[in-house]
């Protein structure tokens, strides 16, 4: 029995320690790079990822062209999936569908036949049912590519070549617009409008040195495929192209409607861009629902082959513009799109650029393309040259050519020898057909050969001179311009710029009728609200003891501020008030004031406003109206007063002179800037008085002169010139009143 050899296993190779750091971040960064350059940043100078590049390469190789016929987008897929992007093939539909839809894509790359989507967020029907091809944007963008002009580097598998970038006849990153998510990275550009693109192009190419306020001039903003309104403001837009860092606010555009008897509704014919408009409808539901949006009582979609949505207001009391910003805070109407200009240059170098940075590195990139055309061409040109020199050789010594092809056993090498050819003219001789020996074909050779020598002298020239190139490039931009101008239903503008209303939303008050009022306050404190603005009072029923303290003219939206003898200021809505039927209510059962103070004066509140306030004490100081507005019953503390005196005045500080008047009939007269402004205190001394206090006051420009109402309510007016004996400075005592001033010691109502 033959012994068995029994070979021992393999020894396993020396095993080399790595520490886990090192293994990590050498495979984290593989992963971060191929994101970065591979997946999510778009190069430059085409403006598309490598997903984009490949669908648009495999269509061209499959003949898709915009003139041609359609082809199943499940063959498309194939072929892409197969020989350039081995990865899923719903991954690869999902972007070829979103460059076919024109409101996703302000220019489409891809001419779809079929169900695409649309823009409530339904999908695309499956592949096997679609067909799409080229449009002639992406022909732009393919355009030259059989020139050398681009680089091709292998496939994933190395069986066959794709470009590494796309030759770009269009300036696509910014007419497109991409959004991307990397490793430690983003990008985010909107898309703009190819007219304005190629006018700061131009005027790049004319001035290189032109800074980015012009060009912004030229590219006022994006827009967006789906229109809308822009509304952030212009600085904030030219800072953000300076920086390739920045957003926009973008609203939906609406417009109100008239629906017959002071009834209206809102149409938004335009949503902001990547909203969905079924789930923004299905959001404003929800709110209504919720009752986050009282001022809306409706909302349906009534769009067809447009965009129209319809929002009814719950009352036709409630402003358009107050209704539409409150849905601008709360829903998607209005959205901000952010700018991250974070791009690959030269296809490797990620980067944050300024527009005119990426304007300028496309017109690098169009450079190089067109000397690496021109050089291909010249290649080109030369070699037919060559070949046209060899057959004019060929007719003039026909006879001896036939000779040499017909018993030479060498022919190619006894016509080099004979005639001193290239070899590129000997076997395009030897390939010539005997239908070509005649004297036509030989005048078209010489005819040929005229042209290609001109063209080959104008190349030369065009590649020694620069500027020669950027005109070739401008005509090219022009060509763009004019096919893609806004006068084009493709190139027309379709967002608009705006400026957002500056306006406070208050629900509640938006909510209001605004109608004429006129409010009734009694001596005794009783209040109440008559509809419309009523000129005779005289005619207004109190209780038994009670007589009119103040009839003031407002409306149902107003705010009605009162101030109390104990210097409290309280707030009352207008809306709110008792009807005009029978004497009223109380003030006291609406705001909290102690039973031994009364009320002085009420007034209707308006924003910005300054008051003089004044006690019996003699002392005041101007207050801002807005610092003394209540939002409690229990009001606002403004003027500090120390019993037994009391709050006595309160008037508007329009003018720049103060008169006050005292119970013992002394007027003083003194400058507006004598009395500090304050927000609460005592203030400081007006005028002083021996026996007594302070009547009233009052605030007047010199130029008006002082005016008071008399008893019989008859106004005068006396001029500063007639009042110089009274003028002092603040805290005298003054002197007596000038004759027929009223006995009141009052100026009269300052409302």
């Amino acid at each position: 029995m033959p012994k068995t050899t029994i070979l021992a296993p393999p020894s396993p190779p020396p095993i080399e320690p790595i520490k886990l750091k090192d293994a990590l971040e050498e495979r984290y960064l593989a992963y971060a790079l191929s994101t970065i350059m591979h997946r999510a940043l778009p190069d430059v100078r085409d403006g598309l990822k490598p997903v984009h590049r490949r669908i648009l390469y495999a269509m061209r190789e499959l003949k898709l062209d915009p003139t041609g016929g359609y082809k199943k987008c499940a063959k498309i897929v194939g072929e892409v999936m197969g020989n350039f992007h081995p990865h899923g093939d719903q991954a690869i539909y999902d972007a070829l569908v979103r460059l076919a839809q024109d409101f996703a894509v302000r220019y489409p790359l891809v001419d779809g036949q079929g169900n695409f989507g649309n823009v409530d967020g339904d999908n695309a029907a499956a592949m096997r049912y679609t067909e799409s091809r080229l449009t002639p944007v992406a022909g732009l963008l393919l355009e030259g590519i059989d020139e050398e002009t681009v680089d091709f580097r292998p496939t994933y598998d190395g069986t066959n070549h794709e470009p590494v970038v796309l030759p770009a006849n269009f300036p696509n990153l910014l007419a497109n617009g991409t959004a991307g998510i990397a490793v430690g990275m983003a990008t985010s550009i909107a898309p703009h409008n190819v007219e304005e693109l190629c006018n700061a192009l131009l005027h790049l190419i004319k001035h290189p040195q032109a800074h980015i306020d012009k060009l912004v001039e030229m590219i006022p903003g994006p827009d967006f495929p789906t229109g809308g309104v822009i509304v952030e403001p212009r600085a904030s837009i030219l800072e953000a192209y300076k920086t390739g860092r920045g957003g926009f606010r973008l609203r939906a555009k609406w417009e109100k409607e008239d629906t017959g008897r002071g009834t209206y509704q809102i149409v938004v014919s335009e949503i902001p861009y990547q909203v969905q408009k079924a789930k923004l409808i299905e959001r404003i539901a929800e709110l209504i629902d919720e009752k986050k949006l009282p001022l809306l009582g409706d909302a349906r979609d009534e769009s067809a082959e447009t965009v129209r949505l319809v929002l009814e207001p719950k009352s036709r009391a409630v402003d358009a513009v107050v209704l539409m910003e409150s849905l601008f805070k709360l829903t998607e109407l209005e959205v901000r799109f952010s700018l991250n200009m974070n791009v690959l240059s030269a296809g490797q170098v990620p980067g944050v650029l300024s527009l005119r940075d990426v304007l300028k590195r496309w017109l690098e990139h169009r450079q190089v393309v067109l000397v690496r055309r021109s050089q291909c061409r010249l290649k080109k040109i030369e070699h037919r040259i060559e070949v046209l020199d060899g057959y004019l050789i060929a007719y003039l010594n026909i006879d001896e050519v036939i000779r040499i092809v017909r018993f030479d056993e060498d022919p190619k090498a006894k016509l080099i020898k004979r005639f001193k050819l290239t070899d590129v003219q000997a076997e395009a001789i030897l390939n010539l057909r005997l239908k070509s020996l005649s004297r036509l074909e030989e005048i078209e050779i010489k005819a040929e050969h005229d042209k290609l020598t001109k063209e080959r002298r104008e190349i030369k020239s065009l590649l020694k001179s620069e500027e020669q190139q950027w005109d070739r490039i401008a005509e090219e931009v022009k060509a763009t311009r004019e096919a893609y101008s806004k006068k084009t239903e493709l190139g027309r503008r379709r967002s608009s710029f705006a400026e957002a209303p500056a306006i406070a939303i208050d629900l509640d008050q938006a909510m209001i009728e605004k109608e004429p009022i006129t409010v009734i306050l009694s001596e005794k404190g009783w209040i109440r609200a008559l509809k419309g603005h009523i000129d005779d009072t005289s005619k207004l029923e109190f209780k038994q003891g009670d007589a009119l303290k103040r009839a003031v003219r407002a409306q149902t939206t107003d705010k009605l501020l009162l101030l109390a003898s104990n210097g409290k200021v309280f707030t009352l809505a207008a809306d709110q008030l008792p009807g005009g039927r029978g004497h009223g209510e109380p003030v006291r059962l609406m705001v909290d004031l102690e039973e031994n103070h009364a009320f002085v004066e009420i007034f209707v509140h308006e924003p910005g406003r300054r008051l003089l306030v004044a006690a019996t004490s003699g002392h005041g100081f101007i207050v801002a109206e807005d610092d003394v507005v209540a939002m409690t019953r229990k009001g606002k503390q403004v003027l500090n007063v120390d019993e037994p005196a009391e709050a006595c005045s309160c008037v508007p500080a329009e003018g720049d002179t103060v008169a006050t008047v005292g119970e013992n009939r002394k007027m003083l007269l003194f400058s507006v800037d004598e009395v500090p402004e304050m927000s609460r205190g005592k203030g400081v001394r007006l005028q002083r008085f021996k026996d007594g206090g302070l009547s009233d006051a009052r605030v007047f420009k010199k130029a008006d002169g002082l005016s008071w109402l008399d008893a019989a309510g008859r106004t005068f007016n006396v001029p500063l010139t007639e009042l110089r004996d009274w003028v002092g400075e603040r805290a005298q005592a003054g002197r007596l009143a000038p004759r027929g001033f009223p006995k009141s010691n009052k100026f009269g109502p300052a409302f």
